[in-house]
């Protein structure tokens, strides 16, 4: 039988989960619970959801909230980003919500691509704009943003979903920027294959995925948290050299002075003359 934990009571603040009922959302739950965050659950499932805050508040101690939502629904998603806006305890925001594709564009949905570009996208934006100004007012938070090796990698798994995922990267490092010199903390976890029913959803079973390709959800997580601990910007659970991602880093920089100047590159204006 489960113990509740009897501590005295001092919290880290409030944070709050999206896809919180499952997989790595529910994960994320536990290990922030046990380091000492009360919590504010968000996903679909209201029964999971009550479930999971039930086991929780019972082996941690912890005070838990849930709020039933659909982020693609306008309503909502606005309820979420309202309690964002109000509350005052929430010293950190998790966006983990999303879904994914294997299908090629030519035969997917393309309401489904919508609903993901919403949920993916539109809702992790809006979730973050909503809780920046609070963190701002702490002048101190976190944001997690959970993005996907597929942000490297576009040609593995569906474009769309690939595209939602670079943007997860791109917008998290531009996070960074903006508010490190603030005192927030912005961390972006790019899992490969993880063992949750993401890839049910996404039309492959994880069971149809070579083994040694799927890493326990709660590997994962335990390893972007000791990421997060490290103080990485961005954590790739299973790369076994941090370096590489460095040097690919590195090389991205580099490029930056190169990108813009008034004219066009010589080998563009060589072509354009050599045609006249």
């Amino acid at each position: 039988m489960e113990q509740k934990i009897m501590t005295s009571y001092t919290t880290r603040g409030t944070a709050l989960i999206t896809g919180a009922s499952t997989g790595i959302g529910a994960v994320y739950a536990d290990r922030l619970a046990r380091r000492g965050y009360d919590l504010i659950l968000v996903a679909r499932d209201r029964v999971r959801l009550d479930e999971l805050a039930s086991r929780l508040s019972t082996t941690t101690g912890r005070k838990i909230d849930v709020i039933a939502a659909d982020l693609t629904v306008k309503a909502d998603l606005r309820r979420v980003e309202e309690r964002l806006k109000t509350d005052p305890s929430i010293s950190a925001l998790v966006n983990n919500a999303g879904f994914g594709a294997t299908k090629p564009l030519a035969a997917s949905d393309i309401d489904d691509l919508e609903k993901m570009i919403e949920l993916n996208v539109t809702a992790l934006t809006r979730l973050t704009s909503a809780v920046v100004p609070n963190l701002i007012s702490r002048a101190d938070g976190m944001i997690i943003n959970i993005a996907s090796i597929a942000a490297l990698a576009p040609e593995v798994l569906n474009g769309t979903y690939a595209g939602t995922k670079s943007y997860v990267l791109t917008f998290s490092q531009s996070l960074h920027h903006e508010l490190a010199p603030k005192g927030i903390r912005v961390h972006v976890v790019l899992p490969g294959a993880t063992s949750t029913d993401f890839w049910d959803r996404a039309g492959v079973p994880v069971q149809h995925l070579p083994s040694e390709i799927v890493m326990p959800v709660e590997e994962m997580v335990d390893a972007a948290l000791a990421g997060l601990d490290q103080g990485e910007l961005v954590t790739i659970p299973a790369l076994p050299n941090a370096e590489d991602w460095a040097i690919f880093d590195a090389a991205r920089v580099a490029l930056g002075p190169k990108l813009s100047r008034k004219s066009a590159a010589p080998r563009y204006q060589q072509a354009s003359a050599a045609k006249v």
